[in-house]
């Protein structure tokens, strides 16, 4: 199977094909004219790959797999271990990031968005006399 073949069959650019070949994700032989050939299997990786990535792992997280995905050690109870942990991951991301929106919002609704809850000190552009001179050149 050709690079266009494959890019056809796959629904993915030329580009992106070279470019999991690059990272190591999949393999080709070079023919006489310097064109690609991909064994048939290479379809069904891609697809995987292209799964994983939807499922939010990155090509670095799939390469680490790949091996073990080939060479039919990765049973049902191990994808759904890498399922799991994926999963935690999320959850802890959500987390963080629902974290991050309460101290934004949290800011937005004091008198000074950059200042920490916590803080007492003036703001650093205020002046010893408390007016902000020059507040807007040095933001």
């Amino acid at each position: 199977m050709l690079i266009g073949e494959l890019a056809t069959a796959s629904g993915l650019s030329r580009e992106t094909l070279r470019f999991y070949e690059k990272l190591g994700l999949i393999h080709s032989r070079r023919l006489p004219n310097g064109y690609r050939r991909y064994i048939p299997e290479t379809l069904t990786l891609v697809m995987y790959i292209r799964t994983a990535q939807q499922l939010g792992f990155t090509l670095s997280e799939i390469g680490r797999e790949i091996p073990r995905f080939w060479q039919g050690e990765v049973s049902g109870a191990d994808i759904a271990q890498v399922l799991q942990n994926k999963l935690a991951d999320i959850d802890q991301r959500i987390k963080a990031l629902q974290s991050l929106r309460e101290d934004l919002a949290a800011r937005l609704a004091s008198a000074c968005p950059l200042r920490t809850p916590s803080t007492t000190s003036p703001h650093p552009a205020t002046v010893a006399d408390g007016s902000t001179r020059g507040a807007a050149r040095r933001a």
